[in-house]
């Protein structure tokens, strides 16, 4: 099952220039579905897929929808989409595509994924298929470890509607009166489905290949009649309720930002309901009867199929011994600079480092940190943590900072969505360890990432500096593609100093402190930074192609991002079209820009990857006349990464890096014949077809390839990043070296701005 199959009309009006974003992001989620349902992706990762899309769907409802709502019954418009439409259409247009993906998704489970499981032996079966052996065995798990910790909660005169929990699984219970008449309805209870336990027991069968499961629910509803004591129950049915999570810090309102923070997470726990789901038949008065208790309409209800919450299958993925249901693996590779005995400062004092994510090694990121916290030499570290992991070498690294005397800041976001709780725990044990933490500012995000090193080095103080697209994260860092950068660039040095001293210091750009924002930029040598100068700075580089174009006929943009919404560039893009500058873009999610439109954007195309990896890297290249000017970024083409974050775009001025981030990496994902998907000016994607005897590319597949062969292995990553007795004897987790090759990027000519040129040819 292709793309194709996915397209409905155009996410926009008829004749606006501009797609809509809400409605843009659910073609991005289609993309991840359409993975599910190709034949080609391997059995288990089709299950992945569909576990993503679900979890996709789950945070587009809790913060997007919730907004659109609470916009629509303010009478209000979303004032980030670009383009024309009104809420109220584009709410009723989530919802037809919601149903229409969502019919999609359950079928590909329900006829697909797991028919083909269990042909591999692995299936959810029925409680009534089970022997009476087997079914001795669960009531046994039921009475031991299910039972003790269920709690029945009733609805009747005595007892009032339960709260029902955001993302929570419920057992709803009628009993033999509920169904009769409204007046009657009392007869209901609700059990909740414990997250603490698995949702899938296994069976105990007598052959180890035969693996079976039942759904934890199935097995709560055959005991409901323990649970309500002396009631008769009649039927059961599950649901689940996703609450809105889409809130906003008053500025003027704000003492405390911590306390501020820590309150607004509470409260959103108990907002309104913004998604109502369902399975099984429903009475009308039942239903009407929930509509009232929880505040919704029909438009918020969605009926599903057994089961609710497909991520909690996931369990699966893990049952199946077979290799060849999944992915092939892959180890990441160590940069090929850090061959060497030296340490990292040594390396990077003579040489800028790139690596790229997640084929080379998160291991350098961790290793220079963890150098840092032990090497005598080190004064001081600077680091903004925006989404960390549960359990991270980088926390670590701080903390034994800390504890050894140097001067440690970490800038923590309190206010990363779905993360405020985890931020909050690391920024009390960095601020026990003894280091400084700083929380940014109250109307501004702090979503750049970077790492600034102080080191003592012949009587004179160097800054060594790593940036990069994503974050400081080790569990993500195997699963997006990001690039990051070590240097000990002077200028860029003494700007991400600046940096920090802005963000540490006295709100100046949204306090009472706020000074004008040019004396500010006036101290930047080299970075672009939001909200000062990012989008001035995109568009005069924008403006500098089209001038290139009128007078040379070179003009030519080349972007990877991971969104574009922000009308000024948009319309920046739009005009550079109309004078002729030709324009490639690699939009991964949400794209508001039609490509392809006589008169407008005739030589703008855009493609979307979405494959193994989560497409992650900003990269943005601009011709420059031959300059060849190439900037990574933190932030995307979007207005809230503009106005309301403090994002980072920082330049590459090496020629091989440059040469290996323009030739290597753009070129490579743009020549993408097997995953790239192709933007039409409708608003449709298509998998790019190839052309006759033209060869497959499948630009991760290659990225990997070029890790091999270039690349230094490594022990197993997760090994490599927790192996402390190696990091203090001062060695690297080198496996072998894989090729003393040089890396082909270092030797490839830069991309011709030449419209001409074949795909092919380039790549």
């Amino acid at each position: 099952m292709t793309a194709e199959l996915l397209i409905t009309k155009s996410p926009a009006v008829s004749g606006d220039p501009y797609f809509n974003k809400e409605l843009s992001w659910l073609e991005f989620n289609a993309r991840v579905l359409d993975e599910a349902l190709s034949d080609g992706t391997p059995l288990l990762e089709r299950l992945k897929f569909l576990s993503i899309f679900s979890s996709n769907l789950d945070e587009f409802f809790m913060v997007r929808v919730a907004g659109l709502k609470k916009m629509a019954q303010e009478g209000l418009r979303l004032s980030d989409s670009p383009d024309s439409m009104e809420t109220s259409l584009v709410l009723a247009g989530i919802r037809q595509r919601t149903i229409e993906l969502q019919q999609m998704q359950y079928k590909c489970l329900v006829e697909q994924v797991l028919p083909a499981l269990a042909h591999h032996g692995v299936r959810i079966v029925r409680l009534d298929s089970l022997s009476s052996k087997q079914k001795a065995a669960i009531d046994a798990y039921f009475e031991s470890d299910v039972s003790p910790v269920l709690t029945p909660l009733a609805f009747d005169p005595a007892h009032p509607f339960p709260f029902l929990s955001n993302q929570s699984l419920y057992l709803t219970v009628r009993t033999g009166s509920a169904t009769q008449a409204h007046d009657d309805l009392a007869g209901l209870g609700f059990v909740e489905i414990p997250s603490i336990l698995p949702r899938l027991i296994r069976v105990p069968t007598d052959q180890p290949e035969d693996i079976q499961f039942v759904l934890l629910e199935d097995v709560i509803a055959h005991h409901l009649q323990s649970l309500f004591f002396g009631v008769e129950v009649e039927a059961a049915f599950t649901i689940r309720v996703l609450r809105n999570l889409d809130y906003n810090l008053l500025e003027n309102k704000v003492i405390d930002l911590l306390k501020s923070v820590q309150k607004e997470i509470t409260e959103a726990e108990h907002q309104e309901v913004v998604r109502f789901e369902i399975d099984g038949e429903v009475s009308p008065n039942l239903l009407a009867l929930l509509r009232e208790r929880l505040n919704i309409t029909d438009a918020d209800i969605y009926h599903l199929p057994k089961p609710l919450n497909i991520p909690a299958l996931m369990t699966l993925y893990g049952a199946v011994n077979q290799d060849d249901l999944r992915d092939p693996p892959f180890n990441p590779r160590l940069p090929p600079a850090l061959a060497t005995n030296e340490d990292m400062f040594s390396v990077i004092a003579k040489k800028d480092l790139l690596v790229h994510h997640p084929y080379e090694s998160f291991y350098a990121v961790t290793e220079f940190l963890h150098l840092a916290a032990q090497d005598p030499h080190v004064l001081a570290i600077k680091q903004t943590l925006y989404r960390t992991a549960g359990d991270s070498p980088i926390i670590d690294a701080l903390i034994t900072a800390a504890e050894n005397g140097k001067q440690v800041t970490a800038v923590v976001e309190l206010k990363a969505r779905f993360d405020e709780r985890n931020n909050i725990i690391w920024a009390r044990r960095l601020e026990r360890a003894g280091a400084n933490v700083v929380f940014g500012f109250v109307g501004l995000k702090t979503h750049c990432k970077a790492t600034l090193v102080v080191r003592r080095e012949k009587q004179k103080l160097v800054r060594y500096v790593h940036l990069s697209t994503g974050n400081y994260n080790s569990s993500t860092a195997k699963l997006y593609t990001d690039l990051g950068l070590f240097t000990a660039d002077e200028s860029l040095g003494r700007d991400v100093s600046t940096i920090f001293n802005l963000i540490t210091g006295f709100d100046v750009l949204t306090g009472v402190h706020r000074i004008p924002e040019e004396v500010i930029i006036k101290k930047l040598e080299k970075l672009a930074v939001a909200p000062l100068n990012m989008r001035s700075t995109i568009l005069h580089l924008i403006e500098q192609e089209i001038s290139g174009q009128k007078s040379r006929g070179d003009g030519f943009i080349m972007a990877k991002m991971n969104a574009l919404v922000d009308k000024d560039i948009i319309d920046g893009l739009y005009k550079a079209s109309q004078a002729g500058v030709k324009i490639r873009l690699i939009v991964r999610g949400m794209c508001c820009l039609r490509p392809g439109v006589p008169g407008l954007s005739e030589h703008i195309e855009v493609i979307s990857v979405v494959d193994r990896f989560l497409e992650h890297s900003r990269v943005y290249y601009f011709h420059a006349g031959g300059e060849h000017k190439v900037y990574l970024a933190s932030s995307d083409w979007m207005p809230r990464n503009m106005d309301r974050r403090i994002e980072i775009a920082f330049p590459i001025e090496q020629k091989e890096i440059k040469a290996r981030l323009i030739t290597e990496v753009l070129e490579t994902v743009w020549s993408d014949n097997v995953k790239a998907r192709v933007l039409s000016p409708e608003g449709k994607y298509t998998l790019r077809k190839r052309g006759h005897n033209e060869p497959e590319i499948r630009s991760q597949l290659k990225f990997i390839e070029v890790a091999r062969k270039g690349g230094i292995q490594s022990i197993p990553y997760d090994v490599a990043i927790k192996h402390n007795p190696m990091r203090q004897q001062g060695k690297r987790p080198i496996a072998k070296r894989k090729s003393k090759k040089p890396d082909k990027a270092s030797t490839m000519t830069l991309l011709s701005p030449n419209p001409s040129t074949p795909r092919d040819e380039k790549s």
